[in-house]
């Protein structure tokens, strides 16, 4: 199985993506938990590019072949390998995140994104969570982070609220593979409610 956790930034869907691999494991499956942009070498390096500097360093449509360039790497390289050998895959980010980031919120690319993840990646995930938390917590919650990867949240809160609805835009898409998680609480609680919409 493949899962995906999707959100805004200081959401709390790489802590929610690392419990679920954990409980997994736990009952005994083989899980690998990687994350996007990264998950492989390559996929790591144009992290290291896409994630840093100002803002406006790299315009949405160049950022969206560096992601997929990314996400094919990872695909190529963790993603597929570990499906096939049958164990679980749980990222952190995929695909949704470059159709909201790069195709919806930042100009009328998002028939170029699902372009590009047509030709290049054709993988999506069997499940799909969105950490679903207010835009104004969210950013609050990713600016007191420690870290120098904080170009998304450079662009201010407008920007996390076109997110936050844009995700609620990708739940009514695709309602048989997406699920929107209430985000608020402590995260043991916010795993509860991921866990009993695994099925």
């Amino acid at each position: 199985m493949f899962i995906s956790f999707e959100g805004i930034d200081g959401s709390g869907k790489s802590t929610q993506a690392r419990l679920l691999a954990d409980a997994l494991r736990a009952r005994g499956r083989d899980v690998v938990l990687t994350r996007e942009p990264g998950g492989s070498a390559g996929g790591e390096d144009i992290r290291a590019l896409v994630l840093n500097g100002p803002p406006d360093r790299w315009l949405p449509d160049t950022e969206a072949l560096l992601f997929t360039a990314a996400r094919h790497d990872h695909v190529a390289r963790t993603i597929r390998p570990a499906l096939a050998r049958g164990a679980t895959v749980v990222c952190d980010r995929f695909a949704d995140s470059t159709r909201l980031y790069q195709g919806a919120t930042r100009g009328a690319l998002r028939r170029f994104v699902d372009a590009l993840h047509d030709l290049a990646i054709g993988l999506e995930p069997d499940r799909t969570f969105v950490i679903d938390l207010p835009p104004e917590e969210g950013l609050a919650r990713a600016n007191a982070r420690v870290g120098s990867e904080a170009r998304f949240e450079g662009f201010g809160l407008d920007f996390q609220r076109r997110l936050h609805s844009g995700f609620h835009d990708l739940a009514r898409e695709a309602p048989d593979r997406i699920r929107l998680i209430d985000g608020t609480g402590d995260p043991d609680a916010v795993h509860a409610r991921v866990w009993n919409a695994l099925p």
